[in-house]
């Protein structure tokens, strides 16, 4: 019979999602953000000012919000 036993649940091989990465990430993609801006100015490439635009303000969005 395969299957779990009827009061165990599955094992997952990831640690969950904390807070903590969250954050990491958000504070991560700013940088980034900001690199993809200043390179596309750089390059004169809009679509990359534009995701690094979009990145930034969401990044900077995120932020704040864990601060309130």
């Amino acid at each position: 019979m395969a299957g779990y036993p009827i009061d165990e649940l599955p094992r997952t091989a990831a640690d969950p999602i904390t807070a903590h990465m969250f954050l990491g990430i958000a504070i991560y993609g700013l940088f980034v953000g900001i690199g993809f801006v200043l390179m596309g100015l750089r390059g004169r490439q809009r679509w990359m000012i534009f995701w690094g635009g979009g990145l930034v303000l969401s990044s900077i969005i995120y932020l704040v919000s864990r601060l309130l």
